[in-house]
């Protein structure tokens, strides 16, 4: 998973960024009982700021971090060999700008051959209709784009599991 940009200056900023903390953190409950590796960005920490706390409290404790001034995460120096230490060949996005900094980075994933996941309510922008044009196009790119609730069920694979028990308290209220 991918998480891109959830800072304390820009994070406030998004439309309904209250939904995009809570079920960004619902993300990493999901991969922390399915054991899917956390990876997130701070774009322009100096400016913008560090993560938000809501957010840092629920990564993994083995989550790696990456600073960046790119828009497209896949344009900073090291960001490639970062992302695939572990090997994988897919990515959950989660992160704000959506038509900024997600969709370039999730433009540049396609382009590397990964199949790519967006959990589009954990992402947003300043502006609603930016936000929706920009799920469509990384849609249209080849994305898939979806709520984290769907993202989650497809981590999980199966009800019945301690992993389900887990997480369903998130989607019964």
């Amino acid at each position: 998973m991918l998480v891109i940009d959830l800072q304390e200056k820009m994070l406030p900023a998004v439309s309904g960024w209250e939904k995009v903390a809570r079920n960004t953190g619902i993300l990493l409950e999901a991969c922390k009982v399915t054991t899917v590796p956390v990876k997130y960005t701070e774009h322009y920490p100096k400016g913008l700021g560090r993560t938000v706390p809501s957010v840092i409290e629920k990564l993994p404790s083995q989550a790696g971090k990456m600073e960046k001034i790119h828009f497209s995460c896949c344009m900073e120096d090291g960001f490639e060999e970062f992302l695939r230490t572990e090997g994988r060949d897919q990515v959950i996005v989660a992160g704000v700008e959506s038509h900024i900094c997600v969709l370039g980075t999730v433009m540049d994933l396609l382009a590397m051959d990964l199949r790519v996941a967006v959990a589009a309510d954990a992402c947003s922008s300043r502006d609603p209709d930016h936000h929706r044009l920009a799920c469509e196009a990384m849609l249209s790119a080849g994305a898939l784009v979806a709520p984290v609730e769907t993202v989650v069920y497809q981590l999980l694979g199966r009800a019945g599991t301690e992993q389900f028990k887990s997480m369903l308290p998130f989607f019964k209220a």
